[in-house]
């Protein structure tokens, strides 16, 4: 469909929607489509060759075995060192550790970070599509909430909100891989300054800046078993299947498609993902629910959607309006998924569905078309993909 049409057609929804003309400029805004799918190989070989840190992290893994999880970390990840404290991420200390790598031995503000219970931690190197990525789990919720904090908001004691039980971590500074850079190369280089090398290397950010995913271990979006129908503890289990594989699927479509947003279609294709690797299939009442749209059209306050608003936030109206055609949209899905099912092995089907969703628009998802605009990007990735 050409860019313009595509606008049209996306118009001609919100209309259908009854959106005002201010309220259809917010949403067009707000429900574009910014997945980059220049530089996509054909085939798409999947899943993708792991990035550099994975190698780091392995062996994190594998110390953790002999001591645990917080110490072989804490070893390695200087933000774990220090304290979640006001102010604390402009204090000169703070800096001199995490921007130039100075020992935290010699820095007083380096008192530590407090976990409830830090032996409880655990570290898996997780396959994905997107290749293997790093999963640390907090069973316990403070912890969880305080390890944001640490490793994600510079050690600040920023807002968690209570729905939020897994993030990516993106962009950390690893001092251990620097000073493992530095080892070698020293060991190769007996004469040379390290600074002039250290200043060569700042560019190459995938040498020494790590990502993982962070997951807490308690009830997906706050929703608890009885809601869902299961016991709590199963509840639990198929908690961490829906965060660990809804971060992946956010991996992915950063890797692939340099994109990564709070954003609404975001959350949709990364918990198609979760969904359907806890489930099998696409549950639309779950997604519903985890959103907080249970009961439609009654919103009920707290749920997953108002964190998805967008900045500046959608009106009140405009709002509205986002939750019908996220209805919409995720009915529609189940189906697709569900004729899908019919045709493709389970792999298969959720990575073209997956990668199918970043092709569209809320708009498009919601519209009486979307099975169709579905069915004809499946049939044309079906031979693009080829799984290693």
């Amino acid at each position: 469909m050409p860019d313009m049409d595509k606008e049209n057609f996306r118009s001609s929804v919100l209309d259908k929607y009854g959106a005002s003309e201010n309220e259809k400029e917010e949403l067009l805004l707000y429900n574009r489509n910014v997945f980059d799918h220049s530089d996509m190989s054909s085939p798409l070989k999947l899943p993708l060759e792991d990035e550099l840190f994975v190698s780091a992290w392995e062996s994190y893994a594998e110390e953790a075995t002999k001591t645990n999880v917080f110490n072989s970390l804490k070893s390695q990840l200087v933000q774990l060192s220090f304290p979640v404290k006001e102010g604390i991420s402009k204090t000169q200390d703070y800096r001199s550790a995490t921007l130039s790598g100075v020992s935290v031995g010699f820095l007083d503000a380096a008192t530590g970070i407090s976990l409830n219970n830090p032996e409880s931690l655990n570290l898996t190197i997780h396959q994905s599509l997107a290749g293997k990525i790093p999963v640390l789990i907090a069973d316990n919720r403070g912890d969880f909430v305080t390890l944001v904090r640490g490793l994600s908001m510079k050690n600040e004691p920023n807002r968690v909100p209570t729905s939020m039980g897994a993030t990516m971590v993106s962009g950390l500074n690893n001092w251990g891989r620097i000073h493992e850079l530095k080892k070698r190369w020293e060991a190769d280089n007996k004469s040379g300054n390290w600074d002039d090398e250290f200043q060569r290397i700042i560019p190459q950010k995938e040498l020494y800046q790590d990502r993982f995913i962070l997951l807490s271990s308690g009830p997906y979006s706050g929703v608890t078993g009885k809601d869902m129908g299961f016991s709590e503890e199963r509840w639990k289990e198929l908690s961490l299947i829906i965060r660990r594989e809804h971060e992946c699927a956010h991996y992915f479509t950063r890797r692939i498609f340099s994109s990564m947003r709070n954003n609404l279609i975001d959350e949709l294709i990364a918990d198609y993902m979760g969904i359907t690797a806890a489930e099998g299939k696409f549950r639309a009442d779950w997604f519903l629910r985890f959103l907080g749209l249970e009961s439609f059209p009654v919103y009920r306050a707290g749920g997953r959607l108002e964190n998805y608003r967008g900045k500046p936030e959608l009106s009140d109206g405009a709002f509205v309006i986002l939750q019908s055609m996220v209805k919409s949209a995720a009915e529609n899905l189940e189906q697709f998924d569900a004729d899908c099912s019919k045709v493709f092995v389970e792999a298969e089907r959720r990575t073209l569905i997956l990668i199918s969703l970043t092709h569209l628009t809320l708009e498009e998802l919601a519209s009486e078309d979307a099975c169709t605009l579905l069915e004809n990007l499946v049939r044309e990735l079906k031979n693009d993909i080829e799984m290693i």
